[in-house]
């Protein structure tokens, strides 16, 4: 869980590193700042949904 944790923090910084580069038209601007989006919400969809509470267990007789 902590190696995918660290890979999609990278795809962070590269992708907000192409968001500068776009910035200065070297690179497609509609290619990059979609990919940080992307990456940005992988992330919080990725630590959101590690503790979540799933219910209590219901022991039924019958």
């Amino acid at each position: 869980m902590a190696g995918v944790i660290i890979i999609t923090i990278i795809t962070i910084i590269v992708s907000f590193y192409l968001v500068i580069i776009s910035f200065m038209n070297i690179f497609p601007t509609w290619i990059a700042l979609p990919l940080l989006l992307l990456s940005i919400l992988f992330l919080v969809n990725l630590l959101n949904g590690r503790h979540r509470f799933k219910g209590f267990r219901s022991r039924r007789l019958f």
